[in-house]
């Protein structure tokens, strides 16, 4: 379930992870003492006087593969003078769920413990992510305090609002809604998500349900921003319609954008008004009243 080329044009404005002249940009950042090479994070903070705005930028790549250093939306919000994150989780041949949704809120904590330091407003946290990565937004978004452990136990690793691209949100219910095309079964013992989970999605239900973002949704949740491709091959639309129904039975804003023709992030590009919207969401939620 990896993002496809156009949505990574779109996201990177024609620079692969290159800062704008002026920003202070921070690489390596581990986010865990002593942790894991993959629990570090990158940090590109806007020139000028602070505390900024964050936007924690979280990968896709099915659990097992992607980096921190892959296309991000730097040039996209590069006006909009918030602060970006980029980070690394551990991948699932490296650990099991929920290692990735652990190391995402350490990242979160350690951010928010650190933001007197680099220049970032701690109470203005959106979470963005594609596929995988949207996943694992969504499930910072929905989660509330599960699944925190390990430093600065004592700081929040919630976040103010979410932008999912197309993220999976119930395992169970993928091949029951797939298209025609899709390349594989979700619930093949060697799909991404059976490997995220240890073993076949419908042998291991109760660790797939844990994993599951719909799973928490309650009415303290993070506003959503939901924008999923109806040909998407990869993680049916379905995926994201369900979200969207459980968090508007929760009482949580969700706004889910369906891109007429558009797959696993491809045609994205050629619909002018994700990336208006995308911005008036962040602007809405990060921006003080």
């Amino acid at each position: 379930m990896r993002a496809a080329a156009p949505l990574l044009l779109i996201l990177a404005s024609g620079a692969l992870a290159q800062a704008p002249a002026g920003w202070k940009v921070t690489k390596d950042l581990a986010y865990v003492s002593y942790g894991a090479e993959r629990q570090m994070l990158d940090l590109y903070v806007p020139p000028g006087a602070g505390p900024f705005p964050l936007v924690i930028w979280i990968h896709g790549g099915a659990w097992k593969q992607g980096s921190k250093a892959d296309p991000l939306p730097l040039r996209l919000l590069a006006d909009e003078r918030y602060a970006i994150a980029s980070v690394n989780y551990r991948l699932s041949h490296q650990a099991k769920f929920p290692a990735q949704i652990e190391d995402c809120k350490a990242a979160v904590r350690w951010l928010r413990a650190h933001a007197a330091k680099h220049s970032l407003d701690p109470a203005r946290f959106a979470a963005w992510g594609a596929s995988a990565g949207g996943h694992l937004a969504a499930l910072l978004g929905t989660a509330g305090d599960r699944f925190d452990l390990g430093e600065h136990i004592e700081t929040s690793s919630r976040v103010q609002a979410v932008v999912d691209y197309f993220g999976p949100t119930d395992f169970l219910q993928m091949d029951a809604h797939a298209l025609p095309s899709a390349p594989f079964k979700h619930d093949a013992a060697d799909s991404p998500e059976s490997l995220l989970v240890g073993g076949p999605l419908l042998e291991n239900d109760l660790i797939a349900a844990r994993a599951n973002p719909i799973t928490y949704s309650s009415k303290d949740d993070a506003p959503f921003l939901i924008v999923h491709g109806d040909q998407d091959p990869l993680v049916p639309l379905h995926q994201s319609k369900l979200l969207e129904a459980a968090l508007g039975k929760a009482g949580v804003s969700a706004t889910l954008y369906v891109v007429s023709g558009a797959g696993h992030g491809q045609g994205f590009e050629k619909d002018p008004r994700i990336v208006p919207m995308v911005k008036e969401f962040l602007s809405k939620h990060l921006r003080p009243r």
